[in-house]
């Protein structure tokens, strides 16, 4: 007599592509919805580098050069996008991570990058912001002159500038816990962004600095700024390519973290 085995695998059913389409937009807008509703991150996150350009870039321009509103744009909008990626995932993540929510998530009938998806929409959104606001002050109260080429470039090579540090946010929150988070995204956005020159030009800076300034992306995002409004020395490849490949770097280590530990 012969017994065939019975498989006991549960079939796994694929969700229409419509389906996972507005999985994705269903959880994009309820991240951007909840941090609507969060004004203390989002009010400094759009407001801080425009009070820096106000000051530095309109009302002392004259003391800093010809081309310092110009200059600071480039590296005020790097400042800027940085924000987002960094606290939008960093901070948001580990807080998740500590109250069970991320758990939670993973229990629920929707596609894995949903989640992922929100959040990067999310800060690309409020990085989209802080763009048009600098941009708007830089054109109107500064009076850069930049063409609607220029002015298109930079908003799009600022805004894409924050996927690395959307890695590297990833990265931070799956390491660290929800109520240090703050602190130590701080401890390493702010002294990232002077070492790579944003708060002062690299020329002003001791030599040892100059030289370590490449191993940081913002270095990089600045330089692509600074080329996109016009003072730059042309070189563009070899800074996307190191920007992408942080952002693989950074999404793998995050990757493999958060399937260990969750």
């Amino acid at each position: 007599m012969n017994i065939r085995p019975v498989s006991l695998a549960v079939p796994t059913v694929s969700m229409p592509p419509s389906r996972v389409m507005r999985a994705y937009m269903a959880e994009a807008r309820s991240e951007v919805t909840r941090y609507l509703r969060m004004p203390g991150f989002l009010l400094p996150t759009l407001l801080l580098p425009a009070v820096f350009y106000l000051l530095f870039g309109v009302f002392l321009a004259h003391s800093n050069g010809p081309d310092a509103p110009r200059y600071l744009l480039a590296s005020y909008a790097t400042f800027g996008v940085m924000a987002p990626g960094l606290f939008g995932f960093g901070v948001s993540l580990a807080l998740e991570r500590d109250t069970g929510l991320i758990t939670l998530k993973r229990a629920l009938p929707m596609p894995p990058g949903a989640y992922l998806f929100g959040k990067m929409i999310m800060a690309l959104l409020v990085a989209s912001g802080v763009l048009l606001i600098l941009i708007g002050m830089a054109l109107g109260l500064a009076h850069v002159q930049l063409s609607a080429a220029q002015v298109l470039t930079v908003l799009f090579t600022a805004v894409l500038g924050v996927l690395p540090f959307c890695s590297l946010g990833l990265l931070l929150g799956a390491m660290i816990k929800g109520q240090g988070a703050p602190g130590v995204i701080n401890l390493i956005y702010l002294p990232m962004s002077f070492l790579s020159g944003l708060w002062f030009p690299l020329s002003m800076l001791p030599s040892p600095i100059q030289r370590l300034a490449p191993i940081w992306p913002s270095y990089h995002l600045d330089a692509l700024a600074l080329s996109a409004v016009g003072l730059g020395n042309g070189e563009r490849l070899s800074h996307v390519l190191v920007l992408m490949a942080y952002t693989v770097i950074f999404l793998a280590l995050a990757a493999r973290k958060l399937r260990r530990y969750g």
